[in-house]
């Protein structure tokens, strides 16, 4: 059963006073418990002792389990499906789901877990675990882990190692969704050029930007926001060679000389005319659905949206390597057991039997448009039979996350506005990346503080 019960009043009061942009800039739910109360376990301990099973399997009462995640898009129709077939198949385990927006998930789940009334299952992503881990929203899962055999070397490891928090494990991967390159055959076809051979390198990228150009067609237009702009210059900075932050997570470097020249360089696409000055949210994604532009940097979760249309031919793959390395922006769903103020034994035991079985299914989870975690099932013949989404699979290899480090968010924020003010014009790259590194250096101390190391 897939529900959207709205939250006790009480609950809501408390998360009303979190902004969508408030939460976004504290990088997820955890800070709320600071308003609410975290009470219960220390950080770090399991909600309940283990029975051993780890979630292998499921031989005690009938229980309902409460399970919460964003997907509302068309991921939303597969989970739904998944779900509805694990309640096919289980003996005495019942999952009754809500799906929430994203902000509205994170805004109600501390709350709600501080009071008592949270779920006992959730998909969140990388870079909202430490900050959930460290203030007590989740629990360690590591014998889920041990129940499923993962190791390291079944996944890239910037997604084994982003489901963890100072040495537990925290999350059991489920995908992966990166960055890729879509492009419009309509116009490269009407510029007289090859539709099924997209630019994979710098010099052919720019070449067609420059036949575009020549032919009244801006062929790549630089989002100045977040979503994707963002995700853009972080995939650059990467393959110059550069990185947000040191290795500690103590510093931030995304004003290096490599980093200035990624943002540089995407900055240009406006100043050359390839791109307009000033793109708005998502319109970046809209003219290219219109035929106004070549080009788009997206996300994978955008391959079921342009199968719906029929007025464009496109195709999707890797994005181009304009740097030095390969390097691409991702993020990946993970599965999280929530922490209980009284803890049913049994609902923990059922809950990593539910995580176990719909981590088997993650091929299925791909035709979401993903890619599945684990490499042995992004190798499949059933994920090679999805066109799109397996083009995509070579990313899995050198796609970058966020560290996991609590409120990392805060000082990701800093890197946002940094590009935007870069983008538009405010500022030059160097300045904006420097401005903005400054800031969020202050707000990676203030987190070792908080957080501790």
């Amino acid at each position: 059963m897939t529900t959207t019960t709205p939250l006790d009043p009480a609950l809501s009061a408390i998360a009303a006073g979190f902004s969508r942009r408030r939460f976004l800039v504290l990088g997820g739910a955890g800070l709320a418990l600071a308003a609410c109360g975290g009470g219960g376990n220390a950080p770090g301990q399991p909600a309940a002792p283990d029975t051993g099973s780890g979630g292998a399997s499921y031989g005690g009462p009938a229980v309902t389990l409460a399970f919460w995640n964003g997907f509302t898009g068309g991921d939303g129709d597969v989970i739904k499906k998944i779900v509805s077939e694990f309640n096919a198949q289980a003996t005495n385990v019942k999952v009754e789901m809500n799906i929430y927006q994203w902000a509205d998930f994170f805004t109600k789940l501390p709350a709600a877990v501080s009071t008592g009334k949270g779920p006992d299952v959730a998909c969140m992503h990388i870079d909202d675990i430490p900050t959930n881990a460290a203030r007590n929203i989740i629990t360690p899962i590591d014998q889920v882990a041990a129940a499923l055999n993962l190791q390291e070397s079944d996944f890239s490891s910037a997604v084994w190692q982003g489901g963890t928090y100072k040495g537990q494990r925290f999350g059991i991967p489920l995908d992966i969704h990166p960055l890729a390159l879509y492009w419009n055959k309509d116009v490269l076809t009407k510029a007289g050029l090859d539709a099924e051979k997209p630019p994979t390198n710098r010099a052919d990228y720019e070449s067609v930007l420059a036949e575009l150009k020549g032919k009244g067609t801006q062929g790549f237009w630089v989002s100045p926001f977040q979503f994707t702009g963002a995700f853009t210059y972080m995939s650059l900075m990467w393959q110059f060679g550069g990185d947000a932050f040191d290795a500690g997570v103590t510093k931030a470097t995304f004003d290096s000389p490599e980093a200035v020249e990624a943002l540089t360089w995407l900055t240009s696409m406006a100043d050359q005319g390839y791109s307009p000055k000033n793109v708005g949210q998502d319109a970046d994604y809209i003219a290219f659905k219109n035929s106004k532009n070549a080009f788009n940097w997206n996300g994978i979760w955008q391959i079921n949206d342009l199968k719906a249309q029929d007025k464009i031919k496109w195709g999707v793959g890797p994005v181009p390597q304009i740097g030095s390395q390969q390097g691409v922006w991702g993020n990946s769903h993970q599965f999280v057991q929530l922490r209980q103020t009284k803890p049913d034994q049994n609902k923990v035991d059922a809950t990593r039997y539910f995580i176990n079985w719909v981590s088997q299914k993650s091929a299925e989870w791909a035709t979401s448009g993903k890619i599945p975690a684990k490499l042995s099932v992004a190798e499949s013949p059933e994920f090679k039979a999805l066109k799109e989404e397996y083009s995509l699979a070579p990313e899995a290899q050198y796609v970058h996350f966020p560290p996991a480090t609590a409120g990392i968010g805060d000082a990701l924020t800093e890197l946002y506005t940094a590009v935007n003010n870069a983008v538009l014009g405010k500022a030059t790259p160097q300045q904006a990346l420097s401005d903005g590194a400054k800031k969020a250096t202050s707000i990676l101390q203030d987190n070792l503080k908080k957080y501790g190391a």
